[in-house]
């Protein structure tokens, strides 16, 4: 199958934080970012790109933060799974406003408000034309989002992982707190495991390598860096093995 015009990619899994969604705020969902996002999912979409999206939903509740004031690391993990099914309802509901076609589907059964996971529907969904939103995680506890970003885009094929943060790319200490922070413009799996960088979680990296599926780290900040990261502009950190540097 041929490219989509001006795309570097034809299948992509766009990894958003739930903290994306505050804005400004220091929880839930601010209509205006959420426009915002889907405004830009909707320009990648024009240019026939396939999108799969995978949504964090640190902005409602974190499991890992649940368990670290005394609550079950299971049970704080399936709530933090109930948060991201929230996020990715109002992101479809969103994308829909705009006209797109969507479908979200989760990997814990809750067939009144969203599909089950299932792969094959969900490269059909693709293959359609239909932006995809996975919702629930792995649907297992002890898992990260970012686990189920590379996890989703092993099963369902996609070329890229897209990390959309509030940082425009990977950097060698955290710049909001060391101004001589030093940004990468390519890395490899294994630096980003040794240096133990916060790209995503060790599990996430280590399936994305293992998959041999490239991640793109760039600012959501900046409007239109979608649409420029995957026309092959040099924006944020390429995380990627050196034989694909180019």
């Amino acid at each position: 199958m041929t490219l989509p015009e001006k795309s570097r990619y034809r299948r992509i899994l766009l990894k958003l934080s739930g903290e994306a969604l505050m804005g400004d705020g220091a929880f839930g969902i601010d209509s205006i970012v959420l426009t915002d996002i889907a405004q830009e999912v909707l320009e990648v979409h024009r240019m026939g790109v396939e999108i799969a999206i995978v949504i964090g939903g640190g902005n409602i509740f974190r499991g890992i933060s649940g368990a670290s004031r005394g609550m079950d690391r299971a049970t704080a993990d399936y709530m933090g799974m109930l948060a991201t099914v929230m996020n990715s309802l109002a992101l479809q509901q969103a994308l829909e406003k705009l006209g797109m076609p969507t479908r979200v589907l989760s990997a814990i059964d809750m067939k009144e408000v969203a599909e089950p996971y299932i792969r094959r529907r969900a490269i059909r969904h693709l293959e359609k034309g239909r932006v995809i939103i996975f919702a629930a995680g792995t649907g297992l506890p002890f898992f990260t989002t970012d686990t189920t970003a590379a996890l989703r885009a092993a099963e369902i094929g996609a070329e890229v992982i897209m990390k959309a943060t509030k940082v425009d790319g990977v950097y060698n200490s955290d710049p909001e707190k060391d101004p001589r922070a030093e940004k990468y413009d390519r890395i490899s799996f294994s630096e980003v495991l040794q240096r133990n960088l916060k790209v995503m979680d060790a599990t996430a990296i280590s399936l994305a390598r293992e998959q041999d599926t490239p991640i793109v780290v760039f600012s959501l900040k900046e409007k239109g860096n979608i649409r420029r990261v995957l026309q092959g502009e040099p924006i944020g950190t390429v995380v990627e093995e050196p034989n694909h540097a180019q």
